[in-house]
């Protein structure tokens, strides 16, 4: 499937509740580059909440299989929300009643099925064009996703999102990017205890009101480190952590995107409706894996999954963990042979420096900054800055930036 893309993102609230069409629905619109589906609502009875909750500039309702109950539902709200989003619709009914009815209720634009790709990207690039721009708002997320338990995902986040805090002459704005990094392992997570970090309050604080987080609760719920990223815990305690929703996850994770440039989560750990909800709003996706047999069997596994259910693997960027000679039973080729894609980046094994990081409690920047592995995350780190960046502000970065900039051997080979 070919992508189109529109100029800045655009958040996508989609209504339906015909389950044999949610893969194709989800799979058309993220083939547009730019947007995220920030809820997907399966009754017509959430949508007020999803409003509320929700900061978007669309609203797709799917109105099949029952088009004049979908309206009646949503005819209200559409015209109560129509200044602040563009209501689109979908149907195979040709009624031209339906038509007038939604035109009067304040619909933007009415979509005949077959799914019309190249008539919905035209649509989205123009809502696109037209939506003034509110500053920030347009957060990154990239989850960092394991293949398996024990391959280095929390590793990953955490020094990451520490290197993305670093990166100075921010060109979405002043200094350096604004970087929260959040802990999706509701049960078991241990990301503040990697920054060696005491959360007082968790992500269950922000869940309990997640349509009503105010930025004082918000600076109060996130942990300052000293390394200028902010940490969002997991719950205290397993009973908040099974209260916790896929629309809780979701609506955090909203707000947490209207406040940072980047949102890196240690997880989902799970392909269930909470990893569902956070990979709509997904800009990139890393899976992590090592060159060992059971990390690439799961890896196939969960790329089949996310293409049966119509996510962009596109975005998917596969993060191989502990290259190094003695630390390998596969090569890279046959990893990518095997999963039919490049490895995007490769961290060199250096057991020593990162058991004692997991140790202390400090990223690599604070006990290893000039090893070679901290030197790998720093440039992982500014090649996602780059691909986060508009093209043209990333033309300009990547010529600024050029002479400083170090390739991936020079980093493992030294």
């Amino acid at each position: 499937m070919g992508h189109a893309t529109v100029s800045k993102t655009v958040r996508v609230i989609v209504v339906n509740t015909d389950e044999e069409a949610a893969a194709e629905l989800r799979a058309l619109l993220l083939s547009v580059d730019g947007v995220k589906i920030v809820a997907e609502v399966d009754e017509p009875f959430l949508l007020a909440q999803a409003l509320n909750q929700f900061p978007a500039e669309v609203l797709l309702l799917h109105l099949d299989p029952n088009p004049a109950a979908m309206m009646a539902a949503a005819a209200p709200l559409i015209g109560a929300h129509k200044e602040q989003l563009a209501a689109i619709a979908m149907t195979e009914n040709r009624d031209a009643e339906l038509v007038v009815q939604a035109m009067r209720a304040g619909m933007r634009e009415f979509l005949w099925k077959p799914f019309p790709r190249e008539q919905l990207a035209e649509v989205l690039h123009r809502i696109g064009r037209e939506t003034p721009s509110t500053g920030r708002g347009a957060g990154r997320l990239i989850p960092v996703v394991g293949c398996c338990g024990g391959v280095g995902v929390t590793f990953v986040a955490i020094n990451l999102a520490v290197e993305l805090a670093q990166l100075d002459g921010w060109v979405d704005g002043d200094g350096r990017p604004k970087v929260a990094v959040v802990d999706l392992d509701f049960r078991y997570g241990q990301v503040a205890m990697f920054l060696d970090t005491q959360p007082t309050y968790t992500i269950a604080e922000l869940c309990e009101t997640p349509e009503h987080i105010e930025p004082q609760m918000l600076d109060r719920v996130m942990v300052k480190h000293a390394s200028g990223v902010h940490v969002l815990a997991h719950p205290n305690d397993l009973e908040q952590a099974e209260r916790i929703s896929a629309a809780n996850c979701a609506g955090v994770l909203a707000t947490l995107l209207e406040h940072y440039d980047f949102v890196i989560t240690d997880g989902p750990v799970r392909f269930d409706p909470s990893a569902r909800a956070v990979f709509d709003m997904t800009d990139m996706y890393l899976l992590v894996l090592q060159l060992l047999v059971p990390p690439v069997r799961n890896a196939d596994r969960l790329l089949h999954e996310l293409r049966r259910a119509g996510y962009n693997l596109d975005k998917l960027h596969l993060v191989c963990n502990r290259l190094g000679r003695e630390a390998a039973f596969l090569e890279p080729a046959d990893v990518e042979t095997t999963l039919s894609r490049k490895i995007s980046w490769a961290l060199p094994d250096d057991w020593r420096t990162a058991s004692t990081a997991i140790n202390v409690g400090s990223p690599l920047l604070e006990c290893a900054p000039k090893s070679k592995l901290r030197a790998a995350f720093a440039h992982m780190a500014r090649e996602i800055a780059n691909r986060s960046m508009d093209p043209s502000a990333a033309g300009k970065a990547k010529a600024a930036g050029e002479s400083q900039k170090k390739s991936l051997l020079s980093i493992l080979g030294g």
